[in-house]
């Protein structure tokens, strides 16, 4: 079963979280397949990594809203998103476009011309007038202009540019698990910082911090990938003193769960205009559209897209006894 671990470290400046996407993960993958549009081995890395993190950050910031992590560029994958809902219900999707070769890191698959970018959007559940997304960007580049080859180090410098903290992130993902642990300093309050801002405090100097952070980055891959969190933090932080919670998990943890409804994509089609929808129906017979995210498909026929454009006000009124 999915699960989500969050944990401090007593006296510290220091908190954590491990999050373990396995049942959830795995029907990603089975939908993705039935649907007859397989990702290539990195891609589902990298979407596996992504599910994880956006994951991690969600359940971090507590956030009343949709959180999407999406990393776009000129390779031959041109987008990859993972959206995360405020009870952690997640989905995630790639467009691939082109050959992936079977070693290809971020740079070969998104930033090929130094075109990538990252972008996290926090988009409010329930938004005031007026009000937008909020939303922050990175390129997939380093301070020195040198690629990023892993999603980790996207997220550690967007954390560190964006928020002024430093994290620590390790991610892995295989076909069976999507995995991530998330190491982060907490900002120091206090008197003595009075006039400091807040968030920049100790930035990359906290001891506490770079010891924790330091035994963080020895976890492997292998071993995020096949270990119980009991036993990865045991083995990493056996000599700190770590308060764990309660585990999130089941109904109250990360699941995969899509937001596409029937009515949604109505919407969508109604927004490209009746005579482009017209246009397919005499092409084609009807509009098919599958979700990128889930793979459900839904059929619209001419009478089902005469409904779409007719005002309510002027459909026939239903057979009594018909709701």
């Amino acid at each position: 079963m999915s699960e989500l671990h969050k944990f401090i470290f007593e006296g510290l400046p220091v908190r954590g979280m491990l999050v373990r996407l396995t049942d959830s993960w795995q029907e990603v993958l089975r939908r993705r397949s039935k649907a007859g549009d397989a990702f290539p081995e990195p891609v589902r890395r990298l979407t596996g990594e992504m599910a994880a993190a956006a994951t991690l950050m969600q359940a971090n910031i507590k956030f009343n809203g949709a959180l999407i992590l999406q990393v776009s560029g000129d390779g031959p994958v041109t987008l990859a998103v993972a959206e995360v809902q405020p009870d952690l219900a997640f989905r995630v999707t790639a467009k691939v476009v082109g050959a992936v070769a079977p070693d290809a890191r971020l740079e070969a698959m998104l930033n090929v011309h130094g075109q990538g970018r990252c972008a996290i959007t926090l988009d409010p559940k329930d938004k005031l007038p007026g009000q937008q997304a909020y939303q922050g960007v990175v390129p997939l580049h380093g301070d020195r202009r040198e690629p990023l080859q892993q999603l980790s180090e996207v997220l550690e410098h967007y954390m560190l540019q964006s928020e002024q903290l430093d994290t620590r992130l390790v991610l892995a993902a295989d076909d069976q698990v999507a995995a991530g642990l998330l190491i982060q300093r907490l900002p120091v309050e206090g008197a003595g910082n009075l006039g400091r801002p807040r968030n920049e405090d100790e930035i990359g100097l906290n001891e506490a911090y770079n010891r924790i952070a330091h035994l963080a980055s020895t976890l492997t891959r292998d071993e995020l990938l096949t270990l119980d969190a009991e036993t990865v933090l045991r083995r990493l932080f056996w000599e700190e003193t770590v308060r764990r919670f309660e585990p999130l998990a089941g109904a109250n943890g990360p699941r995969f769960a899509c937001t596409c409804s029937r009515e949604r994509v109505g919407q969508m089609l109604r927004s490209l205009g009746r005579s482009e929808i017209d246009g397919i129906v005499v092409e084609q017979g009807r509009v098919e559209i599958a979700c990128d995210f889930c793979g459900t498909k839904y059929d619209f026929d001419a009478v089902d897209v005469g409904g779409l454009f007719t005002p309510p006000t002027n459909q026939a009124p239903l057979p009594p006894g018909v709701h």
